[in-house]
């Protein structure tokens, strides 16, 4: 599980994306939950299902969302059910939450998740990323940018830390850090096990 944490406007979204796109990595995206209302440049289903409270709470409550957590007074969550399936597959998934999440995540699977977290250059460069991006009003601006505080100072909890001053640069080393994490001797253990066995019966 590759899970990619940011302050709001500090890139994680953008990445996500071109990962998604370099069909070569094989990777799925966890597409998540959450009550907040839908932006102008997103689609539901493709970038979050956008759900009721009481929908949200009705999932919480029964144990179906691998990860939960409140953001800027809406709530956000991870579906359980699509996530084991993709990993019950052999394959890697990639995920887009908070530290609250992935410190839930974490907790539940210690060994299979590795963990980015994308700080950015600046907060005056933080600030033009959200203003540029021009879907929300100076007093959200302003709450994100509080919060941002926050959770850049949990950076670290996070096995990576990469400065996003350079998208491309950035990409390249969240790329680097996915081909070494997936050679890690314990996730190629069943592989590599029958090999050793069979070199070990070889005369």
């Amino acid at each position: 599980m590759l899970i990619l944490s940011s302050p709001s406007g500090a890139g994680k979204t953008t990445l996500t994306r071109l990962l998604l796109q370099n069909r070569e990595l094989d990777l799925t995206l966890s597409v998540s939950v959450t009550t907040r209302a839908r932006r102008a440049s997103e689609a539901d289903g493709i970038h979050y299902h956008f759900i009721t409270p009481a929908t949200f709470a009705a999932l919480r409550d029964a144990g179906d969302l691998l990860e939960h957590a409140e953001v800027h007074g809406n709530s956000y969550g991870t579906p359980r059910a699509p996530a084991e399936e993709v990993l019950a597959g052999g394959r890697d998934m990639l995920f887009d939450i908070d530290y609250q999440g992935t410190q839930q995540v974490r907790a539940k699977a210690p060994q299979d998740a590795v963990t980015i977290f994308i700080l950015p250059p600046s907060m005056r460069e933080l600030r033009g990323r959200l203003e540029r991006r021009a879907e929300d009003s100076a007093d959200v601006i302003d709450a994100r940018l509080a919060a941002s505080r926050n959770e850049i100072s949990r950076w670290t909890s996070y096995d990576y830390v990469l400065v996003n001053e350079d998208l491309q640069q950035t990409f390249g080393s969240v790329l680097s850090i996915l081909k070494a994490e997936r050679l890690r001797r314990l996730r190629q253990t069943a592989v590599t096990t029958a090999l050793v066995a069979r070199l070990m019966d070889e005369r």
